[in-house]
């Protein structure tokens, strides 16, 4: 897939995952949804596709939320990992290679790279990170960021 036609797919995937999840209250349902839609498009590259949402009971720490793949890690601190410094900075973390990530937490060691992107609440209020791991080196580019940024911008808005 070129960066054209994985540019469009993304498009149809925010306004399909949009259309979805319009009306639905249930956060879990939204994220449920968008891990499901988004792993299904883009396949065997998705390796691992969920999210991590902020503990309430601990606003510093991120607890594993709806995804698909293999297990996932439990809990993960601010700061730690690619997923604990995208919640800790609030930026989108492109990885093309994990191993090469201070601090990177293995939750299964067949990642090779990541893309984690923050996900806030209409009042710019950090609730979880969209992960994305891939078994292939160097899997993500800026139009993954940008097709992400996009989904995630619209998951908690109706």
């Amino acid at each position: 897939m070129d960066r054209s036609e994985k540019s469009a797919r993304y498009e149809e995937l925010r306004k399909e995952i949009a259309a979805v999840v319009a009306g639905e209250t249930s956060r879990t349902a939204r994220f449920a949804t968008a891990s499901c839609l988004l792993a299904g498009a883009f396949g065997p590259r998705f390796f691992w596709t969920g999210f991590y949402e902020v503990d309430p009971n601990k606003p510093d720490e991120l607890v594993v939320g709806p995804y698909q793949g293999t297990m996932g890690c439990l809990r993960i601190p601010f700061g730690k990992g690619v997923c604990g410094a995208a919640a800790a900075t609030l930026e989108t973390q492109l990885v093309a290679d994990v191993h090469a990530f201070p601090g990177h937490i293995a939750c299964d060691s067949r990642t090779n790279s990541e893309i984690v992107v923050p996900v806030m609440d209409a009042s710019g209020r950090l609730v979880a990170v969209l992960d994305i791991d891939s078994e292939s080196p160097d899997a993500f580019d800026a139009v993954d960021q940008q097709g992400l940024e996009a989904i995630c911008a619209i998951l908690l808005t109706d």
